[in-house]
């Protein structure tokens, strides 16, 4: 096994811009993507003899056109191109640009693709894979509606310099936030100075895997269970290994840690999964997600109020998106509003999920946790499940927002020992 991947290293090492080492550590290279893949040719084969295609052919193909779509690289050889981060390039330039033709079209636009993305976000969190499909649109979106606020709404004179200046400081600065954000949720990892004392057993427990730590159990005690017998520490410890420890990542959880079945990793405070980031939110992003959020929305909303003011300049901005009379009129115009129609559905989504983190938060609950005690009806909820409260680690308003604000002080970055 060593052999071969360091044989894998040298081959990606001595590799040109265009070459690369393919899913069966063949060298290869970008311009035979349509050479020899048996897989393709036995599907068309049996296609084309109206033969049942096997059950593996069409993931087989699959992985192979994956695998093969590369960007040429000058380190290391051709990068593989993740394909979930194309549609968003294609389909929303194209779909505004169609929802800017009449006013039907426009409706059956807008009101189509919030469906399109809710359907494809269910259909990938029920298979718990990863995709970067709403990141890059997510990405796309920031970077397309100020790519047209600088060509088409500038331009018209409607807008000065230092509101230019402050929606572009704002681009960046929720770009940083959100780089920020993607940096680490806060992964646990073991860490051998929070054990007060440790006992080994070389028998494994009752209802215990002994293929664990190699048949050996490390027992964490307390000062507390010291005080009591050996029995009920026993007992204890028994019950607190078997409800926190994740047999995936072979880590005990902290109090308020889960795992995350798509990143595959046990996270701290773990919140939620955020497929607009396509990483956790933990107790080391927590608060940055939030910014990114509060940057994003003052941005937008800015953005949209001097895109209203130059293409409905005699209607009052709250009620310019429901009646602007004239603005299909010229193509540039539609444009425009069409664009501050979809970022005023985006708007509203993100600022539903703000609210929802600032509840949860006040109330010192996870989304996490709320979903879990919604579903074993144990906690208090109103407002249509918008406010829901477990009662459990809450300390008053005041201490809630203290400890959330301070948390992400509370990590120390892993040593070396702990990455082993």
């Amino acid at each position: 096994m060593k052999k071969r991947a360091k044989k894998v290293l040298e081959e990606e090492e001595g590799l040109c811009c265009c070459e690369y080492v393919n899913r069966r550590g063949e060298r290869s290279h970008v311009a035979a993507c349509c050479c020899d893949c048996e897989d393709l040719d036995d599907a068309c084969d049996r296609f084309l003899k109206r033969e049942p295609q096997k059950p593996e052919s069409l993931s087989q193909v699959a992985e192979v056109v994956t695998d093969r779509i590369r960007v040429p690289w000058l380190w290391g050889g051709a990068r593989k191109l993740e394909l979930s981060i194309i549609p968003p390039l294609i389909l929303l330039p194209a779909l505004l640009h169609l929802a800017a033709v009449h006013f039907m079209l426009g409706l059956v636009v807008l009101t189509a693709l919030p469906g399109l993305v809710l359907w494809y976000y269910y259909f990938t969190h029920r298979k718990k894979g990863r995709t970067l499909f709403f990141l890059s649109l997510a990405l796309f979106s920031l970077a397309y509606m100020y790519y047209l606020f600088i060509t088409e709404v500038l331009p018209r004179g409607d807008v000065g310099l230092l509101q230019v200046v402050v929606v572009s400081v704002g681009v960046v600065l929720t770009l940083l936030a959100l780089i920020h954000t993607k940096r680490e949720p806060g992964i646990v990892r073991p860490n051998q100075e929070a054990v007060h004392s440790t006992v080994t057993y070389y028998t494994p427990l009752a209802d215990k895997d002994p293929s664990l730590n190699g048949g050996r159990q490390d027992v964490t005690m307390t000062v507390s269970s010291r005080m009591g017998s050996w029995e009920q520490a026993e007992v204890e410890m028994k019950e607190s290994s078997q409800k926190n420890w994740c047999t995936v990542c072979r880590v005990v959880r902290p109090p308020r840690a889960g795992h995350c079945r798509i990143c595959g990793v046990c996270v701290l405070r773990l919140d939620h999964h955020c497929v607009w980031i396509n990483s956790c939110v933990g107790q080391a992003n927590h608060r940055s997600f939030l910014l990114t959020l509060g940057l994003f929305l003052l941005t937008s909303l800015y953005g949209i109020s001097l895109v209203l003011q130059s293409v409905c300049p005699r209607q009052n901005l709250l009620t310019a998106l429901l009646y602007c009379p004239g603005v299909y009129n010229q193509y540039s115009t539609a444009l425009c509003f069409t664009c501050a129609w979809y970022s005023s559905i985006v708007t509203g989504g993100l600022l539903h999920l703000l609210l929802v983190q600032v509840i949860n938060v006040s109330y010192n609950v996870t989304e996490r946790e709320a979903r879990i005690a919604l579903r074993e009806k144990t906690a208090r909820s109103a407002f249509w499940g918008l406010v829901v409260d477990t009662g459990v680690y809450s300390r008053g308003f005041r201490d809630n927002w203290s400890e959330f604000m301070t948390m992400g002080d509370k990590l120390s970055p892993p040593s070396p020992a702990d990455l082993v």
